[in-house]
């Protein structure tokens, strides 16, 4: 998923995006890691390639977008590691991307092609990022995670 608007570094999102980040490299890292996001904060939810949110989240629903995204990646990133969420801060972060499991190209950045997050917690309003293909099964996770809000 690699993106195909230009960055705007002048967007505090896009600086967010493609700033300075650091990875959470074990799955008891990401455990503890979610127990320090501030749930009430104002979190943006943003499934990349979906429509950009409007309004931040409220607790209740960025509990479970927590809880429903890290029994994703545990079931789907089949790996003794972690490594596919990253914060620009670990103790007071503020915005987090998280890779599709499925679809990690080179999340580390090490390539041209850098792949876009499937999903992207912010605590300022996200801009619009056109992947070049967002998965079905991605479409109808999200789908079903909206409908359980309602």
């Amino acid at each position: 998923m690699a993106a195909t608007a230009p960055q705007t570094l002048d967007d505090p999102f896009q600086r967010a995006l493609y700033g300075m980040l650091y990875g959470i490299m074990r799955w008891d890292q990401l455990t503890q890691f979610w127990a320090k996001v501030d749930a009430g904060a104002g979190w943006y939810l943003y499934a990349v390639g979906a429509e950009a949110p409007a309004q931040p989240a409220d607790a209740q629903h960025v509990i479970k977008f927590m809880r429903d995204l890290d029994s994703l990646l545990r079931r789907e990133h089949q790996e003794d590691y972690c490594g596919i969420v990253y914060a620009d801060n670990l103790d007071q972060p503020s915005f987090i991307k998280i890779y599709d499991p499925n679809h990690l190209g080179s999340s580390c950045g090490s390539s041209k092609n850098t792949p876009l997050p499937g999903w992207v917690m912010s605590l300022v309003p996200p801009s619009v990022l056109h992947p070049s293909v967002v998965p079905q099964s991605r479409k109808r996770w999200w789908q079903g995670f909206l409908d359980s809000l309602k």
